[in-house]
């Protein structure tokens, strides 16, 4: 049991921020496994429909899964009623898939976390989901992963109430930044999204060379 959960474990660095204008959503691209840099181009900020975008930490495997299936209840939910889930419906059920998830019997503990950022007729919103399931909304900011305190410490630090969008994308690339210094389980880049009333957009990429040729 020891081995597989040292098989298992995984880091990042993901943020969301709220910004008066709409929601920055953040993530490094480093994948880990047993010790190892199992992939250097994941994206763990992943758009779930045009005004909803999540970001992912956790085990791959149940962050597929769970995205896949979070998608396919909101294109139900228009189907049947033809409107949109709200951002908070859509972080409720995110919630209670969590929930179920990491509570159910396996070899393998389904540990997988979320920030999701939205914006609809009452506003931008930005939720965190615990890896228990646990559901809170964020005024100012929101981390995930084993990176959070060297992000925290950014945050705490440079964030201000009422932040433009554009300012709130620079100090998401900061502490990002930050994390990748010195959480091992934390590099390879930054992917930046931007939730506003014109929907979901990637507004910032960049990948770090690690190659040393002689």
């Amino acid at each position: 049991m020891k081995q597989i959960e040292e098989l298992v474990k995984k880091g990042t660095t993901t943020v969301g921020i709220v910004c008066k204008d709409g929601i920055v959503l953040a993530a490094d691209k480093r994948a880990t496994g047993g010790g190892i840099v199992m992939d250097k181009h994941i994206e763990k900020v992943i758009p779930i429909n045009d005004n909803i975008a999540i970001t992912t930490a956790g085990l791959v495997s149940d962050i597929q899964l769970i995205t896949k299936i979070i998608k396919a209840e909101l294109n139900l939910k228009k189907i049947r009623t033809g409107t949109d889930a709200t951002v908070k419906e859509t972080a409720s059920l995110l919630g209670i898939i969590v929930y179920n998830n990491i509570r159910k019997f396996s070899t393998i503990p389904g540990i997988v976390g979320f920030n999701l950022g939205g914006v609809d007729k009452e506003g931008f919103h930005l939720y965190n989901i615990g890896v228990d399931g646990s559901l809170m909304k964020y005024e100012d900011f929101s981390v995930n992963g084993s990176g959070m305190i060297f992000a925290y410490g950014v945050l705490d630090t440079l964030y201000k109430k009422d932040m433009a969008i554009g300012d709130g994308v620079k100090l998401a690339i900061k502490t990002i930044n930050a994390a990748i210094q010195r959480d091992t389980s934390t590099g390879e880049g930054i992917d930046v999204y931007t939730v506003t009333k014109a929907g979901v957009k990637k507004v910032f990429s960049h990948s770090i060379d690690t190659n040393i040729n002689a």
